[in-house]
């Protein structure tokens, strides 16, 4: 089926109050039945209108799919597998991190201590040498007068990448209401239901987990427990439903697998390490202690930001965690290798006199090839330390004309950290100049205009928006001997936020779910 043209005039439609009406009546009752849910912010239902946390409520999320580019997102797709390869190798390349950290250590506490748990676990010896990493690498359409349009990286996730159960129901949906919905419209709205691809990213992170678990279950020892798969959590997690259908999918076996949900702040309290050579790490099932489980993998949707780490205790439940014999989603190691200061190594432009740092960790026979492929998906991005680069770049982060081009990010994930063009110069000046190292500049990406309708929290939010396309990636390799067991695209993201909107998080209240039409 060829791709469907979109007049920005006529798409979306201009729905009668009726149509709307109806519209948001199925895209309701279509979220709760299918689990396109959170639970509601205070905003919209105080904690003491709802003290057992029993109400759920529809995900932010468009009317309809967005138009996106076909040529971006097969581009896009094609290239993960070189993504997860690319930092499967950098989380292998310790001296590589080391020197990233050495340049950011003094400034950023967070990095310290993670770089600390490394150290400690190093020094008393790795007992697991392979690594799950899912992955979700974001994208921003760029297209420049007269050329065909591109994706370019806005970021690369190692740690928590979320979304991907949302992410398959916001497909579904969008198809259910291109057979259903729009068709019935007084000016009938007609799409492909090929021009809005299937979305298995729920099936394709499961699966990754999966390949984890197996390869733990048949190494060299016989497990005297029963095995499991741990996911450390947030208290008070909105996005749980997001996280409950990567969980069952992961159930959903011929050999069901046990999946159990563990707050950060109660490692300590409910896992041990077993006092033997390989330290397997054992969790206690909270509501019958004498019920014990040896932990498989550990798949972290918390631990990513400081706010996860308030005391020395949470310090302490995230080095039992890396020293045990789990297989980690991800490891201290892969966790640095997302830090934004390893996208600007990466990124940074590059001369004829100084080839890519690409070829550090890319050396397959279609190594040449493969990092021309990945060097079209970046954009510019700066340090802003004191080498030349960095000098170079500070002038244009304090400049009042300059800045307005540019993004400043920490090496933070979780959305809502990043400063914004004219907001740079005065962020940076509150800051010691000794700090400005800890962050990147990146130059930022301007796509094409597209309008859509969102549906936040029940109130429609209409005009023009901003899509970002994340593509999911599992990975599974040796930390060791090199070797990469699993390696597979695993599904989409699509988010979009009102285009007046700098921060483009969903969890974080700024986007909302969406799909995509290819055009």
């Amino acid at each position: 089926m060829a791709p469907s043209r979109v007049s920005e005039e006529l798409y979306p439609p201009t729905l009668s109050t009726g149509e709307a009406e109806h519209l948001l009546s199925t895209i309701k009752d279509w979220s709760v039945v299918h689990g396109l849910t959170v639970r509601p912010p205070q905003s919209v239902v105080p904690a003491e209108a709802d003290p057992q946390g029993i109400l759920a409520t529809t995900a932010p999320v468009t009317l309809f799919p967005s138009p996106f580019p076909r040529v971006c997102f097969e581009q896009a797709k094609s290239i993960q597998k070189a993504y997860n390869s690319l930092y499967a190798a950098i989380s292998q390349d310790e001296e590589f991190l080391k020197d990233i950290v050495q340049e950011i250590i003094e400034v950023d506490e967070f990095i310290a201590e993670l770089w600390q748990v490394h150290l400690k676990v190093k020094e008393e010896g790795y007992t697991q040498n392979l690594s799950l990493g899912l992955f979700r690498s974001d994208y921003m359409v760029h297209q420049a007068v007269g050329v065909a349009p591109t994706i370019k990286q806005v970021e690369f996730n190692t740690i928590a990448s979320s979304f991907g159960g949302l992410s398959a129901q916001t497909s579904k949906m969008h198809r259910y209401l291109t057979e259903n919905n729009y068709p019935q419209f007084e000016k009938p709205l007609r799409i492909e239901a090929s021009n809005i691809p299937e979305n298995n990213s729920t099936r394709g992170l499961a699966s990754g987990i999966l390949a984890a678990f197996e390869a733990y279950r048949t190494s060299a020892y016989p497990p005297s427990l029963p095995l499991c798969v741990l996911f450390i959590v947030q208290d008070g997690e909105k996005n749980i439903f997001d996280q409950r259908h990567l969980e069952y999918a992961i159930q959903d076996q011929s050999s069901p697998v046990p999946v159990f949900r563990l707050p950060f702040a109660s490692i300590l309290s409910h896992t041990s390490i077993a006092d033997t050579p390989k330290r397997q790490l054992l969790y206690h099932l909270p509501s019958s202690p004498n019920s014990i489980f040896e932990v498989a993998v550990v798949y972290f949707r918390a631990g990513y930001g400081p706010s996860d780490y308030p005391d020395a205790d949470t310090w302490k439940a995230r080095l039992q965690i890396e020293r045990s014999h789990a297989i980690k989603c991800p490891t201290i190691l892969t966790q640095l290798a997302g830090a934004k200061k390893v996208q600007q190594v990466l990124a940074t432009p590059t001369s004829t006199s100084t080839p890519s740092i690409l070829h550090r960790f890319v050396k397959n026979a279609w190594a040449a090839t493969e990092i021309e492929r990945l060097e079209k998906t970046f954009t510019n991005i700066f340090p802003l330390d004191e080498s030349s680069a960095g000098l170079e770049a500070r002038k244009l982060a304090v400049d009042e004309e300059s800045c307005k081009g540019y993004v400043l990010k920490p090496q933070r994930e979780g959305g809502g950290n990043n400063t914004y063009r004219s907001a740079i110069p005065p962020f940076l000046k509150s800051l010691p100049e000794t700090h400005w190292k800890s962050y990147i500049l990146m130059e930022i990406i301007t796509p094409p205009p597209v309008h859509n309708t969102i549906l936040r929290a029940g109130v429609l939010e209409q005009g023009g928006v901003i899509c970002e396309l994340g593509v999911y990636g599992t990975c599974v390799w040796n930390q060791e001997t090199k070797e990469v067991l699993h390696n597979e695209e695993a599904g989409y993201l699509l988010r979009t936020k009102g285009n007046k909107s700098e921060e483009g998080g969903v969890a974080a209240g700024f986007g909302s779910m969406d799909s995509v039409r290819l055009v």
